[in-house]
């Protein structure tokens, strides 16, 4: 799992490791919508397997955004008086907004690896 994880993170392909998954070489830090590969460029893996492939992704991608959320306040409620105070909601809405295009890409990435063919 984790190495699955440094993989992901690495914008690696699933089946050689070694192609990119995006154009763009770092996955963090990067703010414009994301440009995939069709194939890998070491192995000739495709990424998109059929029209809607990635409609799942976007199931992952609301987990990780509802997850983001809910860290946000765990921490930012510790600055704060009252247990939930309004002033809470801009910090969370400016906190996901930001991770969006890393969310995007994670999402997809993660949902590759699950589809994955693991039998050879």
């Amino acid at each position: 799992m984790s190495s699955a994880l440094t993989h992901i993170l690495k914008n690696e392909c699933p089946v050689c490791h070694k192609g990119k998954v995006f154009t763009d070489k770092n996955i963090f830090l990067n703010f414009s919508f994301p440009k995939m590969n069709e194939y890998c460029s070491h192995c000739n893996y495709k990424f998109q397997k059929e029209p809607g492939y990635f409609f799942g992704a976007m199931y992952v991608n609301y987990g990780l955004t509802v997850a983001q959320g809910i860290a946000t306040y765990c921490i930012a409620q510790f600055f704060f008086e009252t247990n939930f105070d309004l002033r809470i909601l801009p910090i969370i809405a400016v906190t996901i907004t930001l991770l969006t295009p890393f969310n995007l890409r994670f999402s997809r990435l993660a949902w590759i690896y699950m589809f994955k063919d693991y039998s050879s």
